[in-house]
């Protein structure tokens, strides 16, 4: 286990599962403050207002949701344009952080696949972000409402495109939107305003790769990318390798660590989980057998969260609502026996509660095997 080359041990799949798995708080629920976790998590997905909500259920004891709508309002957490170009859920000192770090993988994402980089072809980019940047200062606003103060401003030319150009700006989604149960329109403002700071200068992302493999690790350079949008993982590893201890995993591929990362016994159990739609437990990895067993080839669609049996993604799950009646419909992916049926059953009819306690009737449906 040491830091050299020498004699590396080798992790297998289950080995790396429960590293998993203990890091992220799924092994056991824990009592910590939301925004302990939340930092310690770096980061979660928030493209669904109840995804944060789930997985901070799915990790923590006694979780209510007033404990996370609480910082939310007090803007202690926000959500905003972060990994990946995706919107996260963040502490508000981390945003100012990790913000510049991403901008690159940001303006990467928007100039290589939206219809931003031709609509700006004939448009003056930094007056249009300029322009952008004061409508956001003065109140928040929507990016349909900035696609038509575009058009008003450049009426010759494709406004709807050059509305991308808002992800450029580190802008902050405003309450009550992610609210629990609170409606509320996708209305943006800027980081100045919402937290009284600007994002900080421009740092080297060592301390943001160490906090990713100290819930993510062990795990290889393209693993950090996959995570992070951050390009030249390698170098990053290699020039922090002094400090990291490595391993191989089955396929002799060297992973990187950090020194007092968890390391479960492989065959210590795994209570069934249930995740949110979005999760970064699944999406933080390139190759992401460690969580999903290869043989599962869907693992989820837009509608549905995620359930990890033994560990590891075997069902999906959609909760519906009619007349009164909030039903749990869980799908396998493939056989699961008596016991986990029961196990995923009972862990089901707790999170219905948490999602729809009001439901007169409450209903775990689970399928046979898809």
């Amino acid at each position: 286990m040491g830091k050299g080359r020498g004699a590396v041990r080798r992790l297998g799949p289950r080995a790396l599962n429960r590293a998993l798995l203990d890091r992220q708080l799924l092994l056991r629920r824990r009592r910590m403050p939301v925004l302990d976790a939340v930092e310690r998590l770096v980061a979660l997905q928030a493209q669904e207002p109840r995804d944060p909500y789930v997985a901070l259920w799915t990790r923590l004891d006694r979780f209510r949701p007033e404990a996370l709508a609480g910082p939310l309002k007090e803007r202690r957490v926000v959500r905003m344009t972060l990994l990946r170009g995706t919107l996260h859920l963040v502490a508000a000192r981390d945003a100012l952080v990790l913000r510049p770090l991403v901008q690159p993988v940001i303006e990467r994402t928007l100039f290589g696949s939206s219809p931003l980089r031709k609509a700006v072809d004939s448009v003056d980019l930094h007056e249009l972000l300029a322009f952008f940047r004061e409508l956001l200062a003065e109140r928040p606003r929507t990016r349909a409402e900035l696609v038509r103060a575009a058009a008003e401003r450049w009426p010759d030319h494709d406004a709807t495109s050059l509305g991308y150009a808002m992800y450029l700006l580190p802008t902050v989604q405003v309450t009550p939107r992610g609210l629990w149960g609170t409606p509320g329109p996708s209305a943006f403002t800027t980081m100045e305003r919402w937290l009284g700071r600007s994002p900080g200068p421009d740092t080297v992302p060592d301390d943001m790769v160490l906090r990713y493999l100290a819930v993510f690790g062990p795990a290889r350079p393209a693993d950090v990318q996959s995570w992070s949008g951050l390009s030249r993982s390698r170098e990053l590893l290699e020039r922090l390798r002094p400090g990291l201890r490595t391993f191989l995993d089955e396929e002799g591929r060297e992973l990187f660590d950090v020194p007092d990362g968890s390391l479960p016994d492989p065959d210590i159990p795994a209570p069934v989980r249930f995740l949110p739609e979005y999760d970064n437990v699944v999406l933080g990895h390139a190759d992401r057998s460690r969580i999903v067993s290869p043989e599962v080839r869907l693992w989820t669609e837009v509608g549905w969260g995620g359930a990890l049996v033994d560990g590891f993604g075997r069902a999906r799950w959609k909760l519906e609502r009619a007349d009164g009646t909030a039903t749990l419909r869980i799908e396998p992916f493939g056989r699961l026996s008596r016991d986990e049926r029961a196990e995923l059953s009972d862990e089901g009819r707790r999170l219905i509660r948490f999602l729809n306690n009001d439901a007169e009737v409450q209903d775990v449906h689970i399928a046979r095997r898809r």
